[in-house]
């Protein structure tokens, strides 16, 4: 079985699909069109930059949907298809446009008010995040609660084994990385990013999507698509998929269950579709006997070989 494993935020980069654009006009045009339906030139920001500005989380989440679903589309035509998906936070909205629950158009401005919601829901520096490695997943919910009583700080991403994020306020993420270090964390490294994601200070972004997908069609998924959210199965019912969405935005991703979950179901093939190569590594401390390959090769005669590595 094959899964098609989609990146969030923090796989973009200035120069993300540049090879792609070179070889493919199919690929410019969609890229292109794609800026022309948000109102600005997201092409030349992904190809050019300037950094700071695709960085931006409502600059970055529609430029790795886009090209996400760009390469999905390219390995379509060569006759590479998945068996089920599943996406990291963001991704999560790829794999169900690529899954045919969500429109592209739709996923597009959805994820383009997202990233603005993200940015306005909290006063910069007020909100944080921090990647904690080495220290087994119950040790730093422990230190998190043991910090603040009223979820202050969570963990916000269970990537995989001996890596998980926490969120929260500024001054509690500080906090929770020095008690991890006391505690034997190998390394504690504070992300570059502009809101507590993942945390309930950012419910009311559930709340901004809930207004937009209200006016949007949402159909049962073609193939199997893994939540971030229970790290199961999506259900078929729109509400609920509807209902997911909302709540994905404030709760923990659970990766590492979704990714362990695909593989209890069958999946033995992944393929990690858009830019950079950071669920590669998660997968490679999840299970190091599931073979793992990357679009991110920026070559399209490679991904014309993902036909016989997939079947």
């Amino acid at each position: 079985m094959v899964a098609w494993i989609f990146p969030g935020q923090g796989s973009q980069y200035v120069g993300m699909g540049s090879a792609f654009c070179e070889e493919s006009a199919q690929i410019k045009e969609f890229l292109g069109i794609s800026g022309r339906m948000l109102g600005f030139d997201l092409l030349k920001m992904m190809l050019e930059g300037p950094e700071r500005e695709l960085t931006l989380t409502q600059n970055a989440q529609p430029a790795i949907l886009s090209l996400s679903v760009a390469l999905s589309d390219i390995l379509g035509e060569v006759g590479a298809k998945p068996d089920i998906v599943a996406g990291l936070s963001l991704g999560e909205f790829t794999a169900l446009t690529i899954a045919g629950s969500l429109e592209y158009a739709d996923a597009l401005r959805l994820v383009r008010l997202r990233g603005i919601a993200m940015q306005d829901t909290i006063s910069p520096g007020e909100g944080s995040m921090a990647a904690i490695i080495g220290l087994q997943d119950e040790v730093v919910e422990r230190i998190c609660s043991e910090t603040s009583s009223n979820e202050e700080v969570i963990v916000a991403n269970y990537n995989c084994p001996g890596q998980v994020v926490v969120s929260g306020l500024s001054e509690k993420v500080k906090v929770v990385m020095e008690s991890s270090k006391r505690e034997g964390a190998k390394r504690c490294v504070e992300l570059s990013v502009s809101a507590p994601f993942h945390s309930r200070f950012l419910q009311p972004v559930g709340e901004v999507l809930r207004e937009f997908l209200d006016g949007v069609k949402v159909s049962p998924p073609k193939i199997p698509v893994v939540s971030n959210v229970t790290g199961d199965l999506f259900p078929e019912d729109p509400h609920e998929i509807k209902e997911l969405l909302i709540s994905q935005t404030y709760s923990p991703v659970r990766w590492d269950q979704s990714i362990r979950r695909m593989i209890q179901l069958g999946a033995d093939k992944f393929i990690e579709v858009g830019p950079g190569k950071v669920l590669s590594g998660f997968m490679k401390k999840i299970d190091r006997s599931i073979t793992i390959n990357t679009t991110d090769s920026e070559s399209l005669e490679a991904l014309k070989e993902f036909q016989e590595i997939v079947n």
